[in-house]
């Protein structure tokens, strides 16, 4: 079984500096490949940091459509294997049958979301409107803002790190999740978020990334109604959260971010 890891390590390096060279030793970020197993069958390959593995294995699941809830991953166990860490989960028979047929053409570059999929349906899922009716000050976003630095110990030690936090209406950051990909980081929060019993609908996922249709998907796929993006979205994302009803916050700052879907949840 893999025992828990630092998401860096120290490695010596050469700083250069107003024309003069000094040797270094500086942090950089762990990243390794983990493969995602269902019922013995690998599904999709992600580069990852290597912590948290249980919380991202039952985010990745629920995210990605695979299963419905916690209940339905029976069993999860990960391997260290020579050239990366083996992630095996059991699911049911009904659920694994769904995804069967899906080759894995791909390797899961940093954050990549679309392993496993083979066709524009599959990328593009539809998915019910998300439905949580809760309120968001803007002064919420400010303060989430503000405490978020402080609960990055990775991206302090390495600045090569994304995260993802679950937050509280009134601004109070509940859990925070880091990874080298970003998606990653999200489907870990949406993992640990499940197992502390969290209501998905009780806050708001504020991510220290662009915010790509992907991460639009896994929220709405989560059921939070309030994504907010330290970085900038796309066109797609955009749509996708007017469809779904997800209130989108991008280039969230100190005191100032934009709203790009659904405005009506945000107060002063």
């Amino acid at each position: 079984m893999v025992k828990p890891r630092k998401g860096h390590i120290e490695v010596d390096a050469h700083c250069w500096q107003d024309n003069a060279g000094a040797g270094i030793r500086h942090n950089i970020a762990t990243e390794v490949p983990v493969s995602l197993v269902y019922n013995g069958i690998s599904y999709a390959v992600m580069m990852a940091t290597p912590g948290n593995l249980e919380d991202f294995g039952l985010g990745f699941s629920i995210s990605e459509g695979i299963i419905q809830g916690r209940d339905e991953l029976l069993g999860i166990r990960a391997f260290q294997e020579e050239k990366g860490i083996l992630l095996a989960m059991d699911i049911p028979g009904e659920r694994f049958a769904k995804i069967a047929h899906r080759k894995r053409r791909m390797t899961g570059r940093t954050g990549c979301g679309l392993c496993g999929v083979e066709s524009l349906d599959e990328a593009i899922r539809s998915l019910p409107p998300v439905q949580g009716e809760i309120k968001i000050s803007s002064h919420a976003v400010y303060k989430a803002y503000e405490t978020l630095h402080g609960l990055q110990p990775e991206k302090q030690a390495t600045g090569a790190v994304h995260s993802a936090a679950f937050v509280a209406p009134d601004g109070e950051i509940k859990l925070v999740r880091e990874d080298v990909g970003r998606h990653n980081a999200l489907d870990k929060l949406i993992g640990a978020a499940v197992k502390e019993n969290m209501a998905p609908a009780s806050g708001f996922i504020l991510v220290t990334s662009r915010c790509s249709f992907e991460m639009v998907q896994k929220t709405v796929s989560f059921g939070t109604p309030v994504l907010a993006a330290i970085s900038a979205p796309t066109t797609l994302a955009v749509s996708l959260a007017e469809k779904s009803r997800l209130t989108l916050i991008a280039l969230a700052r100190r005191e100032k971010f934009i709203v790009f879907a659904h405005p009506e949840r945000i107060s002063a």
